[in-house]
């Protein structure tokens, strides 16, 4: 009877053995797998599909020449077929994974380790900062975020002293809302040119996702640990210092502004939270950043990151429905093609189009706000933002959009609907300057459809902004309009939703 062999899943977005280190001891042998039919479920961008599988095809590639011993398997089956049809064909496997972070795989993996309980082991996902079991009554019961954030930096120890945050406040987002100055030129991102290995890949998404999301014309993405580095360097270098300061600003072909666009490399394990945030601390204490720069990056990975994945492990899978509004309309048009006379629209969809990727207030401030005020689904505009960012996964999208930016959760995770008029955009960007639309006129033909349509908004769902002391005078502020300036505001507000373009291909998540 032949002896047991060892084998050891490791997920296409958990590349990293060091998360893995415990479980190497009996020389596993590395087992991958590459799906096309989990391509499939939604149009995913073309640059995510080729991110995905070439960063994975080099990561392999990688611990072959470490000396591991790799099985590679690709092919049209889910990962959880394949992975079934693996421990039948080799009946003397012994097989190990990592808990994933996806919802629908940990349940079908799950039914695998059931089925083959003496044969398959799991452990817990590693890839996160904090534990989901320990925090899911109080995720379950509604719990602030703020509350998270200081608990987290209580136990990391990052920007604390005695038990005290530096610098006297936990939160310096005030200091963050500056508008780019109109001749400041962030430094650009390091270009990563495409080797064989990419190239192929390329070449397969093109031919098998021939009508899939997104541009492929270049192809710019750190594919490996070694370039991922590199790139945290290039950030921490030369644009973290203004971070801080910038990291509201939008302008005109200038998608990235100072943010790193690091969260690609995190989510699928080539860089790892707690080193990004130790390079920040380290960035600080050579006097190379100013504290509202490192708090802030610190915020966004610890706070916010961590946050959206207890809450997701809490909600799941019942929040993957949820629509307080009772919004029904398909995602707009211009979320697919980028035409549109909205400057804000076009600038904020160009970068994703193209690369797959903008920073998070075009994502929450712009697109969100955007389709909040067209009454758009929001399940369906959850679903866009999975399939059209290189860096989304649905533990990551899944609350920032149902639970954050739309307030599809009835205020579970956020505490009033991400709402705003063409007055933040034009303060926060120099897209309005461009635009065929004016800002400062509130209603017709020419009014910037953002204004008309926020009050709107207001008019039809006061209770979210009563029951909220921060956000209540908008609907007092509505309520001094005159009759006639209020029934202009539904007419022209009905007529736009109505009439946008909206688009219809868009296949449901099975």
């Amino acid at each position: 009877m032949p002896e047991p062999t060892s084998f050891l899943y490791i997920g296409i977005d958990q590349l990293n053995l060091q998360k893995f280190e415990s479980h190497l001891s009996d020389s596993p042998t590395l087992l991958f797998i590459e799906s096309y039919d989990e391509a499939r479920i939604l149009p995913f961008h073309k640059q995510k599909l080729v991110y995905m599988w070439s960063a994975q095809r080099h990561f392999a590639k990688q611990c072959r020449a470490d000396g591991y011993k790799v099985k590679y398997l690709l092919g049209d089956d889910a990962t959880d077929v394949q992975l079934s049809n693996f421990l039948k064909e080799q009946p003397e496997a012994l097989l190990t994974w990592m808990e994933p972070a996806e919802w629908d795989l940990s349940e079908r993996l799950s039914e695998i380790s059931v089925k083959n309980e003496e044969r398959v082991k799991v452990v817990s996902n590693n890839f996160f900062m904090s534990d989901p079991k320990e925090w899911k009554e109080k995720f379950s019961n509604g719990y602030v975020m703020e509350f998270f954030y200081r608990e987290m930096r209580k136990r990391t120890g990052y920007l604390m002293d005695a038990g005290k945050p530096v610098g006297g406040e936990w939160n310096y987002d005030k200091e963050n809302r500056k508008k780019l100055p109109k001749n400041n030129q962030p430094p650009k991102l390091i270009p990563f040119k495409p080797d064989q290995i990419t190239e192929d890949v390329i070449k397969l998404v093109n031919e098998k996702f021939p009508d899939h999301f997104g541009d492929l014309e270049t192809f710019n993405y750190a594919v490996t640990r070694t370039q991922a580095v590199e790139a945290m360097d290039d950030f921490f270098k030369h644009r973290f210092k203004d971070f801080g300061p910038y990291e509201d600003a939008m302008s005109v072909g200038k998608p990235h502004v100072y943010h790193s666009v690091l969260s690609v490399y995190m989510n699928n394990g080539l860089l790892t939270p707690e080193e990004l945030c130790e390079r920040a601390l380290e960035e600080y204490k050579k006097g190379n950043a100013p504290l509202n720069s490192v708090e802030g990056y610190i915020r966004q990975i610890i706070g916010w990151r961590e946050y959206i994945r207890n809450y997701y492990e809490a909600m799941m899978p019942d929040v993957r429905e949820a629509n307080t509004f009772g919004f029904m309309h398909p995602v707009p048009q211009a979320f697919w093609d980028g035409k549109t006379k909205m400057k804000c629209i076009s600038e904020c969809v160009k970068p994703v189009l193209e690369e797959g990727y903008s920073h998070h207030i075009p994502r929450l401030m712009v697109l969100s706000n955007y389709a909040n005020l067209t009454e758009t689904d929001p399940r369906e505009l959850f679903r866009w933002f999975w399939y059209a960012y290189v860096d989304a996964w649905e533990w990551v999208v899944l609350p920032n959009v149902l639970g954050m930016s739309t307030f599809a959760d009835g205020g579970k995770l956020a505490s009033k609907p991400y709402i705003a008029s063409g007055n933040y955009i034009n303060k926060m960007s120099d897209f309005c300057a461009n635009c065929s639309y004016s800002v400062s006129e509130k209603t017709g033909e020419k009014a910037c459809p953002l204004n008309y349509l926020y009050w709107n908004f207001v008019s039809n769902h006061k209770d979210a902004f009563m029951e909220n002391g921060r956000v209540s005078f908008m609907v007092n502020m509505y309520e001094k309009k005159s009759n006639e300036e209020k029934q202009i505001i539904a007419e022209e507000s009905e007529a736009y939703i109505e009439q946008l373009p909206r688009y219809l291909k868009v296949p449901v998540n099975s």
